[in-house]
């Protein structure tokens, strides 16, 4: 694989021929607008950015490891391979914002170069994300409302029967309405209004030598009154029983830190530590 590339990082021609389609099936999404994209990126470009993806061992890291969630995120792009961090500076580069807005029929559109709770996830075998809805605000930005999210999947030779696709479920939680599995190059871009609920709540069983890795991009809106502010808001699924009880109990700790986080401008970089002290490795 060359470590440089002739193609561009995002073909913003096809892209825009295929603007009308894309925004016809985007609004007509359901269980809320969303669409899937194959082939997103040059292929090139999708698989220099796969064979760059830095392992969850690295520097940098925040382990998301609680209740409701057990994965990882790299937000930090100064610690981005070169690969991915040009990437992800194209998909917030104006004219892509533009077309993103065109396509999902939501104007103006800002992309967050902090990547708040974005950037690079990573799961390994045993990890999942429980079925919820978004963070509505911005940590850092009152006025900043959450609106699109993209991801951009990489990983080749995923099987079906491992798990890890994205539920896409009901508004009243009643039955997961679409499932897409986190296939190499494609990317899922989606709606995040208070009850677009999605998540990958079942342990995947990839083998240990893999991991479900994506690209996680938001997009917002700036308004002129402070939105509604509430954190991730997880959910039970039908059939979840007792441990409905601490979904719920989790995500109200999780509220509390999202309001600490807000107050006191901090990241999650500091509970990720936490919570890494607390770790069986740790005491070990």
């Amino acid at each position: 694989m060359p470590d440089t590339l002739t193609s561009p990082m995002l073909d913003l021609d096809r892209l825009t021929r295929l603007l009308p389609g894309l925004a016809d099936q985007y609004a007509a999404g359901k269980p809320y607008p969303h669409i899937a994209m194959d082939d997103f990126l040059h292929e090139d470009v999708a698989r220099l950015a796969m064979d760059s993806f830095p392992d969850v061992r690295d520097a940098g890291w925040i382990h998301y490891v609680h209740v409701n969630e057990k994965k990882h995120g790299l937000n930090k792009l100064d610690l981005l391979p070169s690969p991915i961090r040009q990437l992800i500076e194209a998909c917030n580069q104006p004219e892509f914002v533009a077309l993103l807005s065109e396509m999902t029929g939501i104007p103006n559109l800002l992309p967050d170069p902090t990547l708040e709770g974005g950037g690079l996830h990573q799961s390994k075998r045993g990890g999942y994300l429980n079925v919820h809805a978004d963070f509505t605000v911005h940590p850092h930005k009152r006025h900043w409302r959450r609106r699109v999210n993209l991801l951009i999947y990489l990983n080749e030779g995923w099987e079906a029967d491992w798990g890890g696709a994205l539920e896409l479920w009901e508004r009243d939680m009643s039955r997961c309405g679409k499932q897409i599995l986190p296939v190499f190059n494609r990317a899922v871009v989606f709606n995040t209004d208070e009850d677009s609920y999605h998540g990958f709540p079942d342990p995947i069983t990839c083998p240990e030598d893999v991991t479900r890795r994506s690209i996680a991009l938001y997009y917002f809106t700036e308004e002129k009154q402070a939105p509604s502010m509430r954190a991730t808001n997880y959910r039970a699924r039908p059939g979840d029983g007792l441990k409905g009880i601490l979904i719920w109990a989790d995500k109200k700790a999780v509220a509390i830190y999202t309001w600490l986080k807000g107050k006191l401008g901090i990241n999650d970089d500091v509970v990720s530590r936490i919570l890494g002290w607390f770790s069986p490795q740790k005491r070990r």
